[in-house]
């Protein structure tokens, strides 16, 4: 049963819901006796309250679209004549044909990465920490701040990360930035008189390349394996202004650098005077085995560490924050002065509060179990419609996983069927700079903003079109 729910939308969900069934039955799509989902199996494909399915349920059943059998489910009344439903004002027809093309299987599932689920944002305990904070603000909280942030909240993030991720720093090296974007901007804006190429791990994300080639500085692609950035390549090269890595979770491919290559990435960061900018941007979220240690506990003055909480909550908080070595504070905040003098100060008060009242690693906790819910779905469901001839590549962490399918090459003329299909996938090939490796079959799916009906739907989708017989 095919039914999408908006929670952007003015609409209740119940009245959409009760809306889609209706119209489903009404149009001949739900037959006289066809049984419904339970009201508890279509709450998790939906991400929606039970009670909330309930009461479109009782509602329809009241109405004589349904009938509820104690103990055998829910049924299509009969005797409902197709197409009968009485006449409508102009109005209600243009919002039962907004709510018909919401619930055709038409509308694009797009499998894009590094898209949270915003409809699980903690609005009710994040409303009740930025209140908390305004109530208890210095009256020097409306006045211009410090370039390097608030103190509380730096306070705070050196306590969660040596609480969470055994990271040890001082609160005087961490600077808060508008988000990982521009945190990333400032540290290459930081070496751009240099004249030293930047070395990035390649396949990599397009937009951080984009961001570095904007401060004028030449990149070059050092390529990955399963195992992450392969360090012994990077002998060949002169002497960068930085290092880009990922090594908790490679992007995209998901590699963990292991302890010897992280050696020999500090000990050629310090052999060559370079620094290493590690991107830490997803860390939080780890399906199996412990949290990964950070490169920044290894070399201190050699790692620049980048992390930012709109993967973790919600990118309309635009917070990061970067750890520096010591040396590299006082240039670092000459350029964030002259940026934007200092990252919005009230919402950084409200999130030291929302840290300290523990509400953040609630919030973690809760979302962990639901990204782990839908992986598995995923994996269910590739495993469902294209069964052995796939394989996942990656460690058991973040919102995305890449698959590599047997025997299918994304080309051009796939990705169009594909696309008409009206499902988007992002083969590995668009991440890549300049590696050689073949990554002709490997595509990123990423998975934490669909529904359960979503993913179940678009690897439907995916795999009609990949069993399509080329042109």
């Amino acid at each position: 049963m095919w039914v999408n729910i908006d929670k952007k939308s003015d609409q209740p969900l119940m009245r959409q819901l009760y809306g889609q069934i209706r119209h489903l039955i009404l149009d001949g799509q739900l037959a006289p006796a066809e049984k419904l989902p339970s009201t508890r199996q279509l709450a998790a494909d939906l991400g929606i309250s039970r009670s909330t399915v309930l009461d479109a349920y009782n509602q329809l059943i009241a109405e004589g679209y349904l009938i509820g059998n104690h103990g055998s489910g829910t049924v299509v009344a009969s005797g409902i004549d197709v197409f009968s439903s009485p006449p409508e004002s102009a109005a209600n027809k243009r919002a039962a044909t907004a709510t018909k093309e919401k619930a055709l299987p038409t509308a694009v599932i797009d499998f894009q990465s590094g898209v949270i689920d915003s409809s699980r944002f903690p609005l009710s305990e994040w409303k009740k920490s930025y209140q908390r904070s305004l109530d208890h603000v210095p009256a020097a909280a409306f006045h211009y701040h410090p370039s390097a942030g608030v103190l509380s909240l730096r306070q705070t993030i050196a306590d969660y990360l040596r609480r969470t991720r055994g990271l040890v720093c001082n609160p005087a090296q961490i600077m808060i930035v508008s988000g990982s974007t521009q945190g990333l901007a400032l540290i290459a804006a930081l070496f751009c008189d240099q004249q030293q190429p930047v070395l990035i791990e390649d396949p990599t994300h397009p937009g951080l390349r984009q961001i570095i080639e904007h401060a004028k500085l030449n990149l070059i692609g050092i390529p990955v394996d399963d195992q992450g950035l392969i360090t012994d390549l990077l002998a060949p090269h002169p002497a960068p202004a930085f290092i880009y890595t990922t090594p908790s979770h490679q992007y995209p491919l998901g590699g963990i650098l292991p302890i010897q290559r992280r050696q020999k990435l500090i000990q050629y960061a310090i052999a060559n005077d370079t620094y290493l900018l590690e991107d830490d941007y997803d860390s939080e979220f780890r399906f199996e085995g412990q949290p990964v240690s950070s490169l920044y506990e290894l070399s201190p003055e050699r790692v620049i560490y980048l992390g930012t909480f709109s993967k973790i909550l919600t990118p309309a908080i635009r917070l990061g924050y970067l750890i520096l070595p010591d040396q590299l504070i006082e240039p670092y905040l000459d350029l964030k002065k002259y940026s934007d003098v200092h990252t919005e100060a009230l919402t950084q008060y409200a999130l030291a509060e929302f840290i300290d009242s523990g509400g953040l690693e609630k919030h973690i906790w809760k979302m962990k179990k639901i990204y782990a819910k839908k992986r598995q779905h995923l994996i269910a469901e590739l495993s469902r419609c294209y069964p052995d001839q796939f394989e996942i590549k990656g460690h058991a962490a973040g919102l995305h996983m890449v698959v590599h399918f047997n025997g299918v090459v994304f080309d051009a003329p796939r990705l169009n069927r594909i696309n008409s299909r009206q499902v988007r996938v992002y083969p590995i090939n668009n991440y890549v700079f300049g590696n050689t490796a073949p990554y002709g079959s490997d595509i990123l799916l990423g998975y934490a903003h669909l529904t359960f009906a979503e993913i179940t739907n678009g690897i439907t989708r995916l795999c009609t079109a990949l069993r399509e017989p080329e042109a």
